[in-house]
């Protein structure tokens, strides 16, 4: 009996706890060539990629792995029983910064900043979401800060290429025409209305 190359990627993704790539695949798979690894996959993105599935299989952190599309979250949630996961204004602010300048020392996160980030990097080292890449070549030899994996996955980023751009950051925060406030005319004495 021949194995089946899709059935049998289908089911390591299944099983996998975080995104595989197609090298590790490739790995586990070394009876089968690349290319047909490489089609198998494509075969399962296209398939979990139809309109209305419970579960799609998505470009992750470099890999891929099976996730369920956001809009089923809330129910998700009552069966797991946990709250989504919530970030303070300095985290986010702190992990935007890392993301987008890395390498990042904390003195330019904290220029960037304002104020002192001790804490918050702390916080997101704790999670995992940064990494410390290693000491800047300058006096004091900072400590400088990178985004991990498990940033990219959290985010449900294929790779720091995802980040929206500056510009479309911009779009977003400007006045869209229904927030504008407009001073209405007060009515004359006199006038009905």
């Amino acid at each position: 009996m021949t194995p089946n190359l899709k059935s049998i990627v289908e089911s390591i993704l299944f099983v996998a706890e975080a995104p595989v790539t197609l090298d590790r695949l490739c790995l586990l798979l070394e009876e089968f060539e690349r290319v047909e690894v490489r089609d198998a996959l494509d075969d399962l993105l296209e398939e979990y990629g139809r309109e209305g599935r419970g579960v799609v299989l998505a470009e992750v952190a470099g890999g891929y792995q099976f996730r369920t599309p956001p809009g089923n979250a809330d129910y998700l949630r009552r069966l797991t029983k946990t709250r989504p996961a919530k970030f303070s204004q300095s985290a986010l602010e702190t992990l935007a910064i890392i993301a987008y300048r890395q390498p990042v020392t904390r003195a330019e996160i904290e220029y960037l900043r304002g104020v002192d980030s001790g804490g918050v990097l702390k916080t997101i080292l704790e999670k995992k979401l940064i990494k410390i890449l290693g000491k800047k070549d300058i006096p004091g030899k900072p400590l400088i800060y990178g985004t991990t994996r498990e940033f990219l996955e959290l985010f449900g980023l294929k790779d720091l290429r995802g980040l929206p751009t500056l510009k479309e950051v911009r779009d977003l925060s400007e006045t869209t025409p229904y927030e504008q406030q407009v001073e209405l005319p007060l009515e004359q004495p006199g006038e009905e209305g």
